[in-house]
């Protein structure tokens, strides 16, 4: 008997715990939520690179802004914490990637987060489904698009925007402030932008192209006008096969490859392997989404990671980078947002 009982509560709690998360659902949307006064936002946000352009917008403010997702890890994988539903149920705004990237740091967030809260999935906002890119680790017949958009400039500028508009919304009282870091931290990307043409210019054309290990760069080679060859790691995140291996050799000597790009979260004895096989120049020390040093440095920002990644793979397929070196990439405001470790 009393096991019989038990069955039937944990089905009511289990079924209660399902109609919650469902009943959240209508809380996706960056448009929703209803104005805060009278107190100071709690942002959540998960990948570094999206904590860091909201702290550049939110900055100034008493607002706070709570990064999930540790520097330096798989955000593809990433399983977050029970302790991280705290951080989701205090937050009034929970900025994400979107494009399927963060689904469990989403799904805790969806069966935690309180009532008055949104989430606000930035890729998905900025980018119509006909200019989603499919290729070697994130293959259509998968149902996940190549979510890096922040590795593309002017595409982060639009998650600026966003942030911007959403922020002016849920928090009138500090528009002002938002809208003035907003400018500021928009011709600091406009410079990056720039920069990137000029130095890519120095690139000879017949040298423009990447192959990298983790398949981060593929909405910034579309616009620059780079060809990414390849991506090592597959899909499903496990190693390549030895034919695939051998295909990829072939491909670096038919096609001149300059350098070869692995990642600094993502090592890679492959890579190395292809490298020594060919050589051709191993560069492993590209980073998607973790940022330069360590939080409250000066180049522990979006702006110091684009220019560090972009510097390095200009000089590394033979081009000139002074036009990158020479920017500011310190943050328009100091940037007090909390970055896990």
């Amino acid at each position: 008997m009393k096991f019989r009982l038990l069955v039937v509560l944990l089905v009511v709690v289990t079924g209660c715990a399902s109609s919650d998360q469902n009943s959240n659902i209508a809380s996706v949307g960056c448009e929703l939520g209803e104005a805060i006064n009278g107190r100071a936002l709690n942002i959540a946000t998960t990948v570094a690179p999206i904590t860091s352009i909201v702290a550049n917008v939110a900055g100034g403010t008493a607002s706070v802004v709570t990064g999930v997702v540790p520097e330096g890890t798989n955000s593809h994988t990433f399983e977050p914490k029970p302790s991280d539903a705290v951080t989701l149920e205090s937050a009034d705004i929970i900025f994400v990637n979107g494009l399927v990237l963060e689904e469990p740091t989403k799904d805790l967030a969806l069966a935690n987060m309180k009532t008055s809260a949104n989430i606000c999935e930035l890729g998905n906002e900025i980018l119509p489904e006909s200019e989603y890119i499919y290729d070697f680790s994130f293959p259509k017949e998968g149902g996940k698009p190549n979510p890096h958009l922040w590795t593309n400039p002017p595409l982060a500028k639009k998650y600026a925007q966003v942030v911007r508009d959403v922020l002016m919304r849920r928090d009138p009282s500090n528009a002002a402030i938002y809208e003035s870091n907003f400018s500021a931290f928009t011709l600091k990307i406009d410079a990056l932008d720039n920069a990137i043409k000029i130095a890519t210019a120095t690139i000879p054309e017949g040298q423009r192209k990447l192959l990298t290990y983790h398949d981060a760069y593929a909405y910034f080679a579309a616009n620059y006008g780079f060809t990414v060859i390849g991506a090592i790691q597959p899909s499903s995140f496990d190693e390549p096969t030895p034919k695939e291996i051998g295909e990829l050799i072939l491909q670096v000597k038919s096609q001149k490859i300059k350098a070869i790009f692995g990642s600094e979260v993502f090592p890679s004895t492959v890579l190395e392997q292809i490298g020594a096989e060919t050589g051709v120049r191993y560069v492993d020390v590209l980073r998607d989404d973790d940022l330069i040093g360590e939080p409250g440095d000066a180049e522990h920002s979006w702006l110091a990671l684009m220019r560090f990644n972009f510097v390095t793979i200009v000089e590394a397929l033979g081009g000139d980078a002074s036009a990158l070196k020479s920017l500011n990439v310190r943050d328009v405001v100091k940037d007090e947002a909390k970055y896990p470790q």
